[in-house]
């Protein structure tokens, strides 16, 4: 019996957030080289797309390379964008039939051009599609994301088109890469770290956190509903006053 029988889809978190963690550990267990964890990870991704835009999730962020992978060896970093440029190649038509938007978020310009040139492609083609927004983080890091967003509003103070004493969340958000997306519900993470390492710290400001000690490439459409029927158990304040009736 599916848990998603038990999921109230009036309580839907509009945007959830997923760290995808413990490819590298996943193949280390099972005796194999770390790409394969990676290419088993796909399984994962496919499976979570499929089961959010079924519940009628209208926002799923992936965070699929940091700035921080660039670290690691090369044959890893070649292997994963290989592996980035197949599964788009692979996964567009299906995005289209499914109604699935792509976007992306990140420092795309160190991206191999073949990547790049296939990212683009699939947003493209995805464009016009109403249902999931599907936002892949690639080369990204939250710290890149707010220093960007420095830049560019100082950049434009110094020309005179913002004036500073008019700088507010708001006008922040505008510069942020993920303007026009509201803020994640529901923040995921896989493999019992218990961290956000760099990941949409912005963002995440009122989340709610989930952490789980599967590995990503064990991590399925049962394990997405127990998230969200967790989710669905807490009350959101947001810093304000429990507004709820105080049991006798």
């Amino acid at each position: 019996m599916s848990l998603r029988q038990n999921i109230d889809s009036t309580r839907l978190p509009a945007h959830i957030a997923i760290i995808m963690d413990g490819n590298g550990r996943w193949a280390i267990r099972h005796g194999m080289d770390r790409i394969f964890g990676h290419q088993r990870g796909v399984e994962s991704v496919r499976a979570v797309i499929e089961a959010s835009a079924d519940l009628g999730i209208k926002y799923l962020s992936l965070y699929a390379f940091s700035t921080e992978n660039w670290g690691r060896p090369d044959k890893e970093v070649a292997a994963l964008m290989g592996l980035m440029v197949s599964s788009l190649n692979n996964e567009t038509e299906t995005l289209i039939k499914n109604n699935i938007r792509l976007t992306s978020i990140g420092d795309l310009e160190r991206l191999t051009p073949d990547v790049r040139e296939r990212l683009n492609e699939t947003m493209k083609l995805t464009g016009n599609c109403s249902g999931l927004t599907l936002i892949v983080a690639l080369s990204y890091s939250s710290r890149w994301e707010i220093t960007e967003a420095v830049r560019k509003i100082a950049a434009e103070t110094a020309e005179g088109k913002l004036d500073p004493g008019k700088i507010d969340e708001a006008e922040i958000e505008k510069h942020m890469a993920t303007r026009g997306i509201p803020d994640p519900d529901l923040m995921i993470r896989t493999s019992g770290e218990l961290r956000i390492s760099n990941f949409l710290l912005w963002q995440l400001a009122y989340s709610e956190l989930y952490f789980t000690e599967k590995l990503w490439p064990d991590f399925g459409k049962e394990d997405l509903y127990d998230a969200v029927i967790d989710y669905q158990k807490r009350e959101r304040r947001f810093g304000k006053t429990n507004l709820r009736t105080p049991e006798k």
